[in-house]
């Protein structure tokens, strides 16, 4: 995340009117206005395989890309493959594997895939880089949350921990399901929910995790975010795992960047550690107006998303931007 943040400061920022959401504050999507009713989304994402089954690694793949449209509050209409592939040291069947996982996510998300492009590359990778449209006055951000909001988390934490735990040799492929479901369902009813109950700003918890993502939040939206951490819900194994030692190093940067702008009082120090570790297409954050709360959730389990969870609530800013309890 540091690293990130000191490019972008170097790199020079545009001043098209037409732009509508850049890098700023690290929204999951730039946005594009092309007239008065439709907005261009677009992002782009990939990263190397975190199971073995190609299929199933293609689905996640597409699944997190796809993320970052519905975190907008948009609609994915098309997408480009995006590969990197060993091509003489392994078959083009795997390739083929996870570009079929690809397009079956790609399709349940009511898309296209117009084409990509690849690279031979010394390790498989592979996502996707996605375009939707939204009405220019009515996407949404990181950047709009207001103070007495409550945060609703939408999926499970704890892919980073699973998944590691796996290429360990720890957990077998059928403990390893739960994480995979949860990866490859998309955010498409979650974003159903928010639109059509109104929230006030969104972000998908992803590479910083639910720490991580919280502050950015926070950050752009000028206010404090206070998280439950009892409240927060994970996938089954995951502080069992976690508590041994098998997480990623992405807890250590998203901890060292945040630094005294994250306070906690939380007893649990490896669920500390959970809650700033990396996630793997993960659901949306939603802040929500306090008196629509409840009707969020319900939205939320009528379209039977994985969780619909009230972890949190947004505060006036104080000296941090994310506080946990």
């Amino acid at each position: 995340m540091e690293a990130i943040a000191q490019v972008l400061r170097s790199v020079p920022q545009p001043s098209d009117p037409n732009l509508l959401v850049g890098s700023d504050h690290f929204d999951d999507a730039g946005v594009y206005k092309l007239d008065d009713q439709t907005a261009l989304v677009a992002t782009v994402d990939f990263f190397p395989p975190l199971v073995d089954d190609p299929y199933q690694f293609g689905r996640i793949a597409a699944a997190n890309s796809l993320s970052d449209i519905y975190a907008m509050g948009a609609r994915p209409l098309i997408a480009l493959n995006i590969v990197g592939y060993p091509d003489k040291e392994l078959p083009t069947e795997i390739l083929v594997e996870v570009l079929r996982g690809g397009a079956e996510r790609v399709a349940a998300a009511a898309a296209v895939i117009a084409g990509g492009h690849s690279v031979r590359d010394k390790e498989i990778k592979y996502g996707l880089a996605v375009t939707g449209v939204v009405h220019p006055q009515r996407f949404l951000t990181n950047g709009t949350a207001r103070p007495g909001d409550r945060i609703v988390l939408t999926k499970p934490l704890g892919s980073g921990v699973l998944t590691s735990a796996a290429k360990a040799g720890k957990i077998s492929q059928a403990d390893l399901q739960e994480a995979i479901d949860v990866m490859t369902d998309l955010n498409a009813g979650a974003c159903a929910a928010m639109l059509e109950v109104g929230a006030n700003a969104v972000t998908d918890v992803t590479g910083f995790g639910l720490i991580g993502h919280a502050h950015e939040m926070a950050e752009a939206s000028g206010v404090t975010i206070e998280l439950d951490s009892a409240a927060v819900p994970l996938l089954e194994g995951t502080m069992r795992w976690a508590s041994e030692g098998i997480i990623t190093r992405a807890h250590k940067d998203s901890l060292h960047y945040l630094a005294d702008r994250f306070f906690s009082t939380a007893r649990d120090e490896t669920l500390v550690k959970v809650l700033a570790d990396a996630q793997t297409s993960g659901g949306l954050l939603i802040a929500v107006p306090a008196d629509r709360t409840d009707a969020l959730v319900a939205a939320l389990r009528a379209r039977q998303t994985r969780a619909a969870a009230i972890i949190g609530r947004v505060n006036k800013r104080s000296a941090q931007t994310v506080r946990l309890t």
